[in-house]
Order: C-alpha cells, then structure tokens, then sequence
C-alpha cells in the first residue's frame, strides 16, 4: 500500500514540474540565441573604399531577423577572414544594427633594402604582396617567411628582414623590407659514426656538400642547403650498395648551427652491414613480342660478382630501351629482389610486365617564346601517328639540343588519350642566340689585335644564321658577311652565301694579299648521321712583296690571281652537342677542285676526326686528328694557297710559326701537307665554377707541316743573298698547356697557356692567347 502511494506521488510531481522546465529550458536556450527583438536596419560605419552592401553580403544575419549573438558572433568572424579591415565592430543600436569597420590600407609600393646577394626580381617573384592590392599583416609575415627560406636556401641563416609600413594619404601604405643578409653559413665540419669499412675523407668525396675551406672561394658545395643534404644521403647510399653493402642504412643525419650562425656541423650515422655478391640472375618477359632469351644477353649483372646497385639500374635501363625499341613506351622493368642473408647473396628476376604497343598521339611544344614551333619540329625523329621508338625519341632531343638555341631541352612522355597512344611533351628552355664578340690577342708578331663579330644564329625565330665580322691588327683587315637558311624552301637543304673582303700582311712571309669575293653553299643530309655538303667560291687575289731583299721564294707567288673553285665535303657526326659536346664522334672530309676558270690550279683534300667521351661521371676526354695535302695542277701550288699551321690548332706556337722558312728572312713559307693531333681532358671545377660558367682543361697539342713546291735554294736576283728553306720537315712539335673558359658577364672568355715541348729553332712559338666577347 505504502509502495503504490509513493509511485503514484512520484508521477503526480513528473506531471506538474517537467512542463515547467521543458518551458524554463526553451526561455533560457531562446534568451542565449535570439532576444525576440527583429532587426529594423543594418547600419555600416566607417568604410571608405568597400560599398556598405558588399560588407552586408559577409553577414549572416540581415534586416527583418531577430538580434541573436550566435549570427552577430559568426558575422564577426566572417568579415575578419576577408583580410579587408583591420578592426570590425557590430553592436546594437535600439533596433538598429551597427557595424563599424577600419578598412585594411591600399598597398601602394614594395620596396627591398639591404639585399645584395638576391635582386629585387626574384625576391619580388617570391612574395604574394602586389601593389594596389589591399594591405594585409597577415601576408607580411607570410612573405617575410618566404624570403627567409630563399635566404636559407642559399645558406645564410643569419639572414634577418624587418618588414616597415610607411602610412600615405588616402589610406595608402608604402611596404619596406629592410634586409640583412648576414654571412654564409658554412659547412665547418662533416663527421661520420658507425662507419668502419670506409673512412672519413672517402665518404666525403661522395658527398656533394663540402667542408669550408678558404681557397674554395668559387664554389657554392661548401654551405649548407637542407635539400643538397637530401641527395647526400642518397650519394652515400648508392656508393655503398656499389660496393656490395646492400643493408646499408643511414640512422640520422642531422645538421647543427653553431651560435655564430656561421658554421655549420653534420653528423651522419651509418650502419654499413656486410657485403654481398650476385646469386641467381633471370629474366622474365609478360609482353609475347618481347622474349625473355632475347633480353638475358642484355644483363649487366653476373652471378657471383660483387653487388652492384649500379649494375642493376643500367639492365633496368637496357632493357627499358629494348622494349621502346619495339613501341612499348610505357614498359614496366621491375627488378624482384631476394636477400639471402645467410649466404649473403642477392638473386634477382627482371621482370618485363605487360604492356601495350603505343603510338604517339600527339606532339606538343612548350617553352619557345621566340622560336618558331616549325623550327623544333623539324628536328623531330618521330611524328603524330608514328610507333613509338624510344632510340628516335632520344636521337630528336639531342638534335633540338644541338641547335644551340637552348639551355634545357626535354622530351617527356604523357599517356594519351587511350591505353595505346602517348603524347610526347617537348619543354625547351630559350637562351640567347644572338651573339656580339670582340676579340683581343697578342702575339711577338702582330703585336695586339683586334677582332669584332655580331650574329644571330636564331634569326626572326626561324633558324637562319646571320653574321658580320671584321678583325683588325697592325697587319690584317678583314671584313665578312655570311647568311644560311638550314631548310632551304622547307626541305632538309641548307642553303648560304658568303661574302668577304681582306687586307692582310703576311708578316711572318713578307708579302700583302688584298682579296675579296663569295661563295655559295649548301649541305643534305644522306643519313640520320651522315651529310653531304657542296659550294663553288670566287676569289681575286692580289700579292705583292712588302720589302726589296724580300725572300726569292716569293717571287712566282707576286701578282693578280683569280681563284673559281668548286667542292664538296661528307661528314659523319654523333656528337650529343654541336655547342659542347661530351659524347659521341665527328668524321669531316673535304676536297676543293681550283680551276673552273681563272688562273689558278690545285686539288685541296682535308680530313679531320673529333671524338668525345665522358669519364668518371663529369669529366671529358677529347681526342681530335686533322690531316691535309694541296698539290697544283700543272703548276706550283702558290704561297698563299697552302697550309699554315700553329695557334689554335697547335697551342704554343704562333699562327703560321710552325713549318718550312727562309733561313736569311724567317719568312713562313707554308706547306702542301700537314698534320695535327690532340688530345684534352676538360675538368669540371665544382658546382659553384659551373654555376658561373667556369670550365677548364688540360692538352697536349702536336702537328707538323712540310713539302713546298720550290727549290731548296734559290738567290736573290737584288742582294745576291743564297736563300735555303729550313725547318721543311714531317717530325712532329708538341707541346702542353691548360685552358680556362668562362661565360662571364661580359661574355664567353678563354685564356690559354702553353709550352712548346717539341720544337725546330726556326719555329715561333707563343706562350698565351686569350678572348672576350658578349652574347644577347
């Protein structure tokens, strides 16, 4: 009894009271959001450049709803992340809504102080900020956080930039930043832990970054850049799986700033393991045009030979190559590797996956600003439509990099449209083309000279070559114009003319030659590598003696000499680089046929040989042969008709300083047969040389040069003298040197120094030459 009265009085109190709380708790929720009280207007204050109805379209709440401190809240947040105003205010005024902004300033102009290292423009491509967009704290620090990552990148991390503003009228601001850059952070010391197979110095030669040192002043590998630090640890990674370590690992590599800010201390801990050989090598192929047996050939990797990271990228590589050769583009070589840790052996299956024969759809060109489209491809190996072939794909981007035209020049592979077709995307990077050189030497014989030159090798975009050259010395005027179209009437025919006037002392053979003239070219290609060229020439020469007691063996070489020739030239050329080439070789016959009128005879055969490979990564080896003979025609071949031979095809000897002379008057008589040989190995000076342009080189130099059509003895009819050629002899000069090339500011600059080893007595011989021009 006592137990129903207590449950029936229980739900008589939930009967009377939850009513009232269900109410009490809607009043309360209804008093925090909304005061019941609508909004007559909305009222915008302090604007001055933002129309009041823009403002109102951030709010959420609008005229007509009730004041509630949520939507007034939300309207407040909203028009702070517009970056618009720098203070907003909303508050109630009676039935009234009132918004009261400060408007943020108009940015007027950026200007940077203090910066010496970085310009304006690429600190300016940096930041966000623009002028006549509205002014943003925010955005400074943002930008000021940028620029101080440009600087750390280029290793001053004691850099510091303290932004000023500097109030204009009409709510206008100037935005200053005021930098200082501090000095490089070098790299102090580099030290390695854990590492017991290698030392110290060894695993620093692999790294790209380098320790400070006071003489590396033209490198930039000695201060420190966190992303060069990256690709040190991959460095250290493939040289040790190079030499058989394949559980090597790197456990930290932390870099350290010294309080100075000046120095940097790295610390790499490595784990070297043990080293490993090759086990079993297969090859399997999921593509039935591609067999397996036909790609086991192609395998770098060997069975018992050490591990070699290397190795197996180069077969990953051949056999990619393989597969492009047969249209497969987008070939997948995976090497599935298997560690047997107990044998410490490595087995290996290249496996070629399926995939399907591609065409190339389509052959876009970007990059090329000024160069015409038509001009690039042309140079293409493969159309839209064609199979693609990995081999012709490669052959194209070397040729667009032999124009010269480029700085960078690549091919990438896109997918197309369908599974079969791939779009070839050509990215080229422009660099100036147009060149304007002057030229500067010294020589005991000529004293200083002079020589000026302006071209464009990339005229109006289209590919022409257009020069002016004059050179100018104590003895020698000469004057030039020369115009070449590379697709003559759009064909593979190259097409120019030549025109030319000299004024020339022959010095060192004591004769004047006044000449002028033209010549027309033109060139084909036989093969991919093989080109036939052809050109008839004009000349009138006119000779005279510049002294009386000149040398008798001038004397049938003196007067007015017309000179129609004709010729043709077949080359072989593989080189990667017409500019700078560092692979591949260059075979050039030429043979000229005086005679087609005119009053001069002859047969003029030259043959040359370049040949270029890369050696230890960076280095270069030149090996370059010449060899050439010139005999009359039922006649002598005349002074000035022959071969003169020294600088610059042997450095260390004067031009014209190498060869058969008159003993009374050391006068060069030239030669009818000569030949040349060198041999050079261009070294790469570091990142920082490179970066500036700095290369340099080591040669060796030799070549000789004989046989004229005189008599060894002759006199002078005047003096009475008895004048002996000399020095007429087919031993070899040689001589060594090195040279230093630099794309400075001013121009390309090359200075080189070279010792004549191998000498006769009557030779010249010159210790340097050196030369300075520009480009735009």
């Amino acid at each position: 009894m006592l137990n129903r009265f207590i449950k029936v009085s229980y739900l008589f109190c939930l009967f009377c009271f939850v009513p009232g709380l269900l109410v009490t708790a809607s009043y309360a929720q209804q008093s925090v959001y909304s005061t019941g009280l609508a909004i007559s207007e909305i009222v915008v204050t302090g604007n001055q450049r933002i129309e009041s109805e823009t403002i109102k379209s951030y709010l959420i709440v609008n005229e007509g709803d009730d004041y509630s401190e949520a939507k007034v809240d939300a309207s407040l947040k909203r028009l702070f992340n517009t970056g618009l105003f720098s203070d907003v205010k909303i508050g109630r005024s009676g039935d009234k809504l009132v918004v009261s902004v400060v408007e943020n300033p108009i940015l007027n102009r950026i200007v940077f102080e203090g910066n010496k290292s970085k310009k304006d423009d690429k600190l300016y491509e940096e930041i966000t900020l623009r002028p006549r967009i509205v002014f943003s704290r925010a955005k400074v620090r943002a930008d000021v956080q940028r620029l101080l990552e440009v600087y750390r990148r280029a290793g001053r991390f004691a850099a510091t930039i303290e932004p000023k503003v500097i109030q204009l009228d009409q709510n206008r601001v100037n935005l200053v930043f005021e930098i200082s850059e501090g000095p490089k952070s070098k790299i102090g010391k580099i030290n390695f832990m854990g590492n017991k197979k290698f030392n110290n110095d060894a695993l620093r030669d692999v790294m790209a970054t380098k320790e400070s040192r006071w003489w590396k002043i033209l490198t930039s590998e000695d201060t420190y850049d966190p992303d060069r630090l990256a690709y040190d640890k991959q460095l250290l990674r493939d040289y040790y799986r190079s030499q058989g370590y394949a559980d090597f690992r790197i456990t930290s590599a932390v870099a350290e700033l010294a309080h100075d800010k000046e120095h940097f201390f790295i610390n790499v801990t490595v784990e070297e393991g043990e080293i490993y050989n090759f086990g079993k090598i297969d090859v399997e192929s999921k593509i039935p045009d591609i067999k397996a047996e036909d790609l086991k050939p192609l395998v770098v990797t060997k069975t018992g030979e050490t591990y070699d990271s290397t190795q197996i990228d180069r077969t990953v590589e051949f056999l990619t190559d393989v597969a492009g050769l047969k249209g497969y583009a987008f070939v997948d070589v995976r090497p599935r590797i298997r560690r047997n840790r107990e044998e410490r052996t490595v087995d290996i299956t290249y496996v070629v996956n399926k995939a399907p024969r591609v065409y190339v759809e389509r052959i876009n060109i970007n990059g090329n600003v000024r160069t015409h489209d038509k001009v690039i491809r042309r140079e293409m190996r493969i159309v839209e439509g064609d199979a693609y072939n990995s081999s012709k794909v490669k052959r194209s981007e070397i040729r667009i990099k032999s124009l010269g035209y480029f700085k960078e020049a690549t091919i990438e592979q896109l997918e197309g449209s369908a599974e079969d077709q791939t779009v070839l995307e050509v990215t080229v990077e422009e660099q100036a083309t147009g060149e304007l050189s002057v030229g500067a030497g010294f020589s005991s014989s000529e004293s200083f000279l002079f020589d000026f030159s302006v071209g464009e090798r990339n005229f109006m975009g289209k590919g022409q070559n257009v020069r002016l050259g004059a050179r100018i010395s104590s003895y020698r005027k000469e004057v030039d114009m020369s115009f070449t179209e590379p697709y003559f009437l759009d064909r593979a025919v190259v097409a120019g003319v030549d025109l030319f006037l000299r004024d020339t002392d022959f010095i060192e053979s004591d004769f004047r030659q006044q000449t002028y003239g033209s010549s027309l070219r033109t060139a084909f290609p036989v093969t991919e590598y093989i080109v036939m060229s052809g050109r008839y020439t004009i000349r009138v020469d006119d000779v005279e003696t510049t002294y009386v007691s000149s040398s008798p063996f001038l004397d049938n070489n003196v007067g007015k000499f017309t000179t129609s020739s004709v010729g043709y030239g077949i080359s072989y050329d593989t080189l990667n680089n017409r500019q700078h080439p560092s692979r591949g070789q260059r075979v050039v016959f030429n043979q000229d046929f005086a005679g087609l009128g005119g009053n001069v005879s002859y047969l003029r055969s030259r043959l040359s040989y370049d040949f270029y490979y890369p050696l230890f990564g960076k280095w270069v080896f030149n090996l370059s042969a010449e060899g050439g003979n010139v005999f009359g025609i039922s006649e002598d071949v005349r002074l000035s008709d022959r071969f003169f031979l020294g600088n610059p095809k042997v450095r260390g000897f004067e031009q014209g300083g190498i060869g058969p002379r008159d003993d009374l008057t050391r006068d060069a008589l030239g030669g009818n047969l000569y030949y040349t040989g060198s041999l050079e190995l261009f070294v790469p000076l570091g990142a920082g040389a490179r970066e500036m342009g700095i290369e340099a080189s080591a040669f060796v130099d030799m070549g000789a040069l004989w046989d004229i059509d005189e008599e060894p003895t002759l006199v002078n009819d005047i003096t009475g003298n008895t004048h002996t050629v000399v020095a007429d002899t087919v031993s070899p000069r040689l001589s060594v040197g090195v040279g230093f090339s630099w794309m400075s500011p001013f121009g390309p600059f090359r200075i080189d120094f070279a010792k004549a080893l191998l000498k006769d007595d009557y030779d010249k011989t010159e210790f340097f030459q050196f030369n300075i021009g520009t480009r735009f």
